[in-house]
Parts: structure tokens; sequence; C-alpha cells
């Protein structure tokens, strides 16, 4: 019988959670954030924000935004890691409106797009984004009727200042306006719209309640043990699935949070920080270790530090743990704080987990999807074993569906955290399905309750930052080039053991050669990589093609002239290596 931790709360949404939290941890810092960005060497300085505090932000913020006037309920918004996107996120949803959380990343006509897509009404966002928003409002292809900036001082240029709408919600509250106070949620209706990373014409909305989230929030703390004296650094974006429902996860165990300045300054705010968890993706603990072993053999100490691992490992099996203490200078490097890590989004090298857990850092696995809110299961101090992602997580249920002569098969996931479903597409939802189960795409297997990833069922390249590439939809705009015969996009291995996207394209002589008025491969593949920089230009930077094969070679297909696909990237890696 699986033991889970006990006196986990039942919270039945959002406010619930807020408003326990407050009661529980309210006067415990929930933020804590520097009063300015500093130059090297200088003294830093912190705000820190109470859960009363915030709790006050979103009521005013909450009520403001209810006397805006806006009949949908719809909010998107879009900004850096920063508490004001928690305050809008939580004054949004605790109304029973609709939030849409975008990809900070995204290129200037993605964000255009699915601000229509989105169909929301008001748009939040950071004052990098105003010449953006000056684009979308005045060529009127969306409904949104509001633009919130959250950097004004005052209102400008028919934009509101986030500022000025705290200061009009504390007023209206003050003088008994309760619409926001008193608004009934729904947990079981759509709450949290979040689109995937497809690209403008192919990406899916999937739609989440709050009983979806809250669900997997209860049961990740039913596995995993936090206390309120817990310190997180916000690595991922908060639009990240992931990181949203660590943000969710920390405000119910009443941590706090601070947020990075960026990925060059990560090993900085560690230290500056100091936090007992870090939530990442493997890119990020990557970037980590090198730092450490290029410091360690910078100061000579690598013959050392080896020969240390072999004593520790020794008495690790006598349960004498004494890694903390002998390695005290390189947990010093990440803060000094540090009891555990998670890691999730994409597979992590497991040389890196052995060398990290030798150092004495304890580090899970998680795996999941945005549809499953995301986490299906984890690792934890009593499952773990190399190779898996963990055990289930105690409401959902899993199998394997169709499984081949190894017991290899489809992960269909069943549960209170699974989807609604994608947003106007019906078709997608239904094919997502089978009898009641939702079809992950994932290829694996479950050994002693234990799961196991052993591949992609669709295809998609899954990059070390956590990053989906989905080839399809690269390859239907590689189409639309003028020569291209057919193409198929792939992920190659680099050195560091990520995935750079690639792609092969089949040239059609006689339409080259109309172009052209000659066949001469170097220039078709100047003139393909041209094309090829053009569609990057539209693109985030993770989904850049990074290198072409240009050939009148046709793709290897099956009798129904479908491409062969691992067959066709089995030769194209086989070839190039």
């Amino acid at each position: 019988m699986e033991k889970f931790y006990e006196n986990v709360r039942e919270i039945t949404d959002f406010k619930d959670l807020i408003n326990q939290s407050v009661e529980l941890y309210g006067d415990n810092p929930v933020f804590v954030f520097k009063k300015r960005m500093y130059k090297e060497n200088e003294k830093v300085e912190f705000n820190k924000m109470t859960y009363k505090e915030f709790k006050n932000e979103i009521d005013y913020f909450g009520t403001a935004l209810n006397s805006l006037g806006i009949e949908s309920k719809r909010v998107a918004l879009i900004s850096k890691n920063r508490y004001e996107w928690n305050v809008v996120y939580y004054a949004t949803t605790t109304d029973g409106k609709i939030i849409v959380p975008l990809d900070k990343a995204l290129p200037d006509n993605e964000i255009i797009s699915l601000a229509e897509r989105s169909e929301a009404e008001v748009m939040v966002f950071e004052e990098k984004y105003i010449d953006i928003m000056k684009k979308i409002k005045n060529n009127k292809s969306s409904k949104i009727q509001k633009f919130i900036c959250l950097d004004l001082e005052e209102d400008k240029d028919g934009f509101l200042s986030y500022k000025n709408l705290l200061r009009k919600g504390k007023e209206l509250l003050e003088t008994g306006n309760r619409s926001y106070l008193d608004a009934k949620i729904d947990p079981e209706k759509l709450s949290v719209l979040l689109f995937t990373s497809g690209t403008t014409s192919r990406s899916k909305a999937v739609m989440l309640s709050q009983k979806n989230i809250c669900s997997n929030v209860m049961d990740i703390n039913k596995v995993i043990k936090f206390y309120e004296t817990d310190s997180m650094l916000a690595l991922l974006p908060f639009h990240h699935a992931f990181q949203a429902l660590i943000n969710h996860v920390l405000f119910y165990i009443g941590g706090s949070m601070s947020f990075c300045d960026g990925l060059r300054y990560i090993a900085q705010n560690l230290c500056e920080y100091k936090p007992t968890v870090i939530v990442c993706v493997p890119l990020i603990l990557e970037s980590i270790h090198k730092k450490i072993v290029k410091t360690i053999d910078k100061e000579g100490k690598t013959k050392l530090v080896n020969r240390m691992k072999k004593i520790t490992n020794v008495l690790d099996k006598i349960h004498i743990n004494v890694k903390e203490r002998i390695f005290k200078e390189i947990h010093d490097a990440v803060g000094g704080n540090v009891r555990l890590i998670v890691s999730g989004a994409a597979a992590m090298d497991s040389s890196l987990i052995k060398s990290f857990n030798e150092f004495g850092f304890k580090i899970y696995q998680g795996y999941g999807l945005t549809e499953t809110s995301p986490v299906i299961s984890v690792e934890n101090d009593r499952n773990i074993k190399p190779g898996s992602v963990g055990k289930k997580l105690p409401s959902l249920e899993v199998k394997i569906y169709n499984p081949d002569e190894q017991g290899i098969g489809e992960i269909l996931v069943k549960g209170p955290s699974v989807m609604i479903g994608y947003y106007q597409n019906n078709e997608a939802t239904q094919e997502s399905f089978i009898d009641g189960w939702f079809n992950t795409g994932d290829l694996g297997y479950i050994e002693d309750d234990y799961i196991y990833i052993t591949g992609r069922k669709k295809n998609v390249i899954v990059q070390k930052n956590g990053k989906n590439i989905f080839p399809e939809e690269l390859e239907l705009l590689i189409s639309y080039i003028p020569g291209v015969k057919e193409n198929i996009v792939y992920g190659k291995p680099t050195k560091d053991n990520d995935l750079d996207v690639c792609v092969k394209i089949v040239y059609d002589e006689e339409i080259i050669k109309n172009i052209m008025g000659y066949i001469n491969e170097n220039d078709i593949h100047k003139y393909m990589k041209e094309k090829i920089s053009e569609i990057n230009k539209k693109m985030p930077p993770y989904k850049h093609i990074r290198d072409i094969i240009v050939t009148n070679q046709e793709l290897i297909k099956t009798t129904t002239a479908k491409v062969k696909r691992h067959e066709e990237i089995a030769r194209i890696l086989g070839e190039n290596k």
C-alpha cells in the first residue's frame, strides 16, 4: 500500500487556496525581490511582500478589473516573472474570469495571433511590449478593449496604469464595493487557457479548470514534503504549466518566492536568495553543473573531489551521509541551503543526476503535460528508480494502451487533473481520448508501478530546456517555399546531448529550373537557406532551423506514399555522423 504524507488540506479553488494561506501564513513573506537592479559588487537590498499584502493587492486589482465594465471574462497576460504577474493571475481567476498566460518569448506575429484567437477583452502587459500593444490596438483585429500596463505610473495614450487601478480598487473596497469579493467560482469550468508551443496556425489551446489544477497541487503535497520555511527561485517562465503549478504549490505551503534576473544571473541569484528548493528543466541544471565542475578544475581540486566522492559513496551504503559537509563549497556555490531539486519538462541525463547525487543534492524527476495540469508522476524519497519518472500521483490512473511484446505502448491517464479539452477544437479533443482515457502521445511501460518513458509517438522534438517542437508544423511552412517538393524536419543530436532542429528538403527540379534557369546544388542550397532564414525570423529562437540538407533524392515512403519518418531520420543521421 502506497504511503502518502498526511495533513494535506483540501482546497476547492484558487480563492479557497489564497484565503486558507492568508489565514495560516498571513505574516510570512510570499515574495522576496530586489528593490532595483544592482551593479556588480554593490550591496543588494530586498523588498518583501507578506501573504496578507499579496491578498490585499489581489483584492484591489480584482475589484478595479470588475469596475471596467468588460462583458467578457478573459484576460490575456504577458510579462517577465514578477510578483504582479501572480496578482493579475489570481485576481482574474478568483472572480470567475479566464486567464490567458502568453509566452513572453513569442515573436510579434504570434502575440497578435494569440491575442485574437484567445478572444480576450483585456490585455495586461509590461512596458517592453507597448509597441506591439499599439499595433493590436490600432488594427482592431482582436476583441481587446482594455490595455493595462504594469509599469506606467499614470494612464497614457489609451493604456491604463496598473498602479492607478490598484488605487481605484482600494477606494472602491473602502466604500463598500463587494462585487469582486462576493464573486462565486465554479471550479469545474474553464479558468486557465494555455496555448501549446505550436506555431501560430497550428498551436492548440488547453482548457484547464481550477479543479484540475487544485487536484494536482494536493497530489504533489501528498508525495513530496514541503515546508512553510521553503523558498524557491523562479527559474522557468510563469506561463509554463510546470512553473505555474509550482507557484500554486508554494502559495499552498506558505513558502516564499524570488525571481531570477536572467539565465546568466542564475549563479549570482542563487547566492543572493539562498533558496531551499530549485524547480527547473535539465538544461538549467546542466549549466549549473558545468560551472561547478569548471570551478573545481580551475582550483586544481578535481582529483581531491573524485577521491572524496568514492569515500562518501561508501559511507552512504552504511547510512552515514556527510556529503553536504564534505562538499560545503559546492553547496555554498548554489546558495548553501538547497535541500531539494525537482526537474521536469524534459528527460534528464542519468550521469548528471548521479553527479549531483554524489555532491549531496537530492533530485526528483517528474513527468507530465500541459493537458494534465501538468504532473502525472514524480519521484520522491520513497520512490526513486534510475530511468523511471517515478510513480503516478495518488488521484490519477495510468495504464499502457496496446502494449507490444516488451510491454511498451501508449501512456494513457485518467483523473481530476486531466484537461477539459482543447479550445475550439472538438476534433483534436476527441482524438486525444480513448474510452475516457487521455492519450499522452508518449510511449512507455510500467514496471512495479514505476513509469518509464521510451519515446514520443507523435515525433515531437523535445529540447533540454523543456520546449517542444512539432515537426509537422515547420514542414507545412517549408512546403510553401517555391521549389520544395517534400521535406522532413527532425532533431539532430548535439555534443551536449541536446537536439538541433534540422530539415531535409527534396527540391522539384522543374520548378527550380524555372526559378533559377539552371540546376546547381550549391546555389539551390543557398536559395533554400535564405528562405529558411525568413521562416526563422518569424519563429521564437528555440524553433529556429539550424541546418539543412538539400537533395533531389525522394524520402523513404510506404506503398501509400506516406513518409516513413523514423526510417528516413535514421538514414539522415547515419549518413551525417
